[in-house]
């Protein structure tokens, strides 16, 4: 196994014990950018001096006996919407051409201060409007959308050019793309983790989080990020704890709700039964099943759309007016079309979201957790733009891959997807486990459990496509 294989927690140990070098780590990863980013592009910028300096101030330290803990010396990418100071934050948008942060934003220095090491900022969708990333090829197959708006991230992590990295999810943008790429991805409790220093989406639903290869790499990551910081209106004063899930993998007492509405409406075969035999796997590991109806679900796009749509237009307001010519087609076309939406609608989707708020909160007084698909289908063709169902329905892909994982983000709870299999193409497949707010740790201890469930090659990077032209 080469070092760019290893899980961060793998990693993390080998380091610790001396093992593994930071340089040799670091030097495996940026071998695989050079491999793969041709065809996968999931960098906007590669700071590799950068990164081969800190790997050998990592080791020192190592060495001199002052270890910082489990992200020592390990390799990240961060998505860039996230400022380090010095480095650009482009967004992945000629709007923001020649910028550079002048300060670190909350997170990257948190992660610094854990010694991570920094490969470069990732992709997004411009300004992360948009759940494809359209510059970045999947991981699995380059000529399929790696999700979005954290493609980038996710195509890191799954390739093996990260061995984590951090994204940002407002209606789905962390999970989206880590199920699409067969990683793992966690949005946070609302206000968990600090948003300042990141570029917003939409201030009311935005959340910074981590993708990895396994639910414990995630907790590592979350227990480095979580924090009060007044900087950020909306970050909750909550203790710090340490996230880390326990070797075992009883689930013994946990109650597991199985949606009745709506997350199963509209799914692909395979996907739903990948994802029922994954949640049968949770009850083999001591869970018990409690079927459960989704509240307002009627509501839940509008709502989304409702929020999401002129919260973005308004932080857009100035350079939209400016230089809307440097904006993509698509992402222009929300902008502009969040100037024409009443207040009205803004208002009635505000009341939309404390009202379904409240009925999650009524739901899972019942349940400990709530398992579903993450997405209904795996990745389409690039360029793809609708999703045709067994019923002749027809779907937009941005409408698909939003449906099921908006209403973690309007109701603020926690949710993880974890790679659940893959489709007869070959294709990954995730399951999304949601959470009462600040109950992270029981997440990821079911999510890590079902782990345990799966074949450890599972959770290496992935595989080279059959066809070498389209291999990593």
């Amino acid at each position: 196994m080469q070092p760019y294989e290893l899980t961060l927690t793998a990693a993390a140990d080998a380091i610790r014990t001396r093992r593994l070098s930071p340089v040799e780590l670091v030097d495996s990863v940026l071998d695989r950018v050079e491999q793969t980013e041709p065809r996968h592009r999931a960098y906007a910028t590669v700071t590799a001096e950068r990164a081969r300096r800190a790997a050998r101030e990592a080791a020192d330290d190592i060495a001199a006996g002052r270890h910082r803990g489990p992200l020592h010396g390990v390799p990240m990418g961060l998505k860039d919407l996230i400022d380090v100071a010095g480095e650009a934050t482009s967004a992945s948008s000629r709007v923001r051409a020649g910028h550079r942060a002048r300060a670190d934003s909350t997170v990257a220095a948190r992660l610094s201060a854990a010694g991570a090491v920094l490969v470069g900022k990732t992709h997004t969708h411009e300004f992360a409007y948009g759940l494809t990333t359209p510059q970045t090829g999947n991981a699995w197959d380059p000529d399929r959308v790696a999700g979005g708006s954290s493609g980038g991230s996710a195509v890191a992590v799954a390739a093996g050019t990260a061995t984590f990295a951090l994204g940002t999810d407002t209606g789905g943008s962390i999970r989206v793309p880590a199920a699409l790429n067969g990683v793992v991805g966690l949005k946070p409790t609302y206000g968990l983790v600090p948003r300042h220093g990141v570029t917003s989406l939409s201030w009311s639903l935005d959340h910074v989080g981590p993708i990895t290869r396994t639910a414990e790499d995630a907790a590592l990551v979350l227990t480095a990020l979580a924090g009060h910081d007044p900087r950020d209106p909306a970050s909750l004063p909550a203790p710090a704890v340490n996230h880390r899930p326990g070797p075992g993998t009883d689930l013994t007492g946990v109650r597991i709700g199985v949606p009745r509405t709506y997350y199963f409406d509209h799914v692909d075969a395979e996907v739903e039964a990948a994802v029922r035999h994954a949640i049968d796997s949770l009850q083999t590991l001591g869970a018990r099943l409690v079927e459960v109806d989704i509240p307002m679900t009627r509501y839940i796009q509008a709502t989304q759309w409702g929020l999401m749509v002129p919260e973005a237009t308004a932080y857009h307001e100035a350079t939209l007016r400016t230089v809307p010519e440097l904006y993509q087609a698509d992402v222009r076309v929300l902008l502009e079309a969040g100037e024409l939406m009443p207040a009205g609608d803004h208002l009635r989707a505000q009341r939309a979201r404390t009202l379904m708020g409240q009925e999650w909160a009524r739901m899972l007084r019942d349940v400990d957790l709530i398992a579903a698909p993450t997405l209904p289908a795996t990745a389409v063709e690039a360029g793809q733009e609708t999703i045709t169902w067994d019923d002749g329905t027809v779907e937009g892909v941005s409408d698909a891959f939003v449906r099921l994982s908006a209403p973690a983000n309007i109701t603020g709870v926690p949710s993880l997807t974890v790679p659940v299999g893959h489709d007869t193409a070959g294709l990954p497949i995730g399951m999304q486990l949601m959470g009462r707010p600040l109950e992270e740790s029981l997440i990821l201890r079911a999510g890590h459990a079902y782990e345990q469930t799966r074949p450890a090659r599972e959770l290496a990077p992935a595989a080279p496509a059959p066809d070498a032209t389209h291999g990593l």
